[in-house]
């Protein structure tokens, strides 16, 4: 194809005939039609961005950010390291753990110091033990989505946290465990 067979717009050579059928004598005007049928069979997959339950609950595809300039965003992915999983589970058991012992040592006299905590014992212990799972649930859900943001004041990623929450509860259980046998 020589110059005089076509130009070029939008990296597409046009046919002297489409060049005729433009209006303006081939100068481009913003509305020109394709000739063409759009070859879609469905709608586009990137318009819905929510995470499928399918992906959830069976193998899902996206473990981390593909970009590099996307790593420190917040994303919601649908499969997550073994490693967040144990230490969520274990965040959990904790979590109950502490409520129980805080139960066994509230029995032998002592005062749960917490507002929020103690508002909830006033409504009884099964509110209590809920109510403290639920709320663990929530912090350890929000540090999940938000692993893979930089903290720059404490300058750590989100993710690192998790290890500190684990070693809060270890410390809060073993207190509380000497509370429980050097009590009389």
């Amino acid at each position: 194809m020589g110059k005089d067979d076509g130009f070029y717009r939008n990296d597409t050579i046009l046919s002297n005939m489409e060049k005729e059928n433009e209006p303006n004598n081939g100068v481009s005007s913003g509305s020109y039609e394709f000739p063409y049928k759009e070859n879609r069979r469905r709608i586009d997959r990137r318009t819905n961005n929510k995470a499928r339950l399918k992906y959830l609950l069976f193998n899902g595809r996206r473990e981390r950010s593909r970009r590099d300039e996307d790593s420190g965003k917040a994303f919601i992915f649908d499969r997550y390291n073994q490693k967040f999983f144990v230490a969520i589970t274990t965040i959990l058991i904790l979590s109950i753990l502490d409520a129980v012992l805080t139960l066994i040592v509230i029995q032998r006299g002592a005062k749960e110091l917490n507002p929020v905590m103690a508002y909830f014992l006033e409504h009884g212990t099964p509110t209590f033990i809920v109510a403290k799972y639920v709320l663990t649930s929530i912090g350890v859900l929000i540090l999940l989505i938000f692993k893979n943001v930089f903290l720059t004041r404490l300058k750590i990623y989100t993710h690192a946290l998790f290890p500190c929450v684990i070693f809060v509860f270890i410390t809060v259980i073993v207190w509380e465990l000497f509370l429980i046998h050097s009590a009389p």
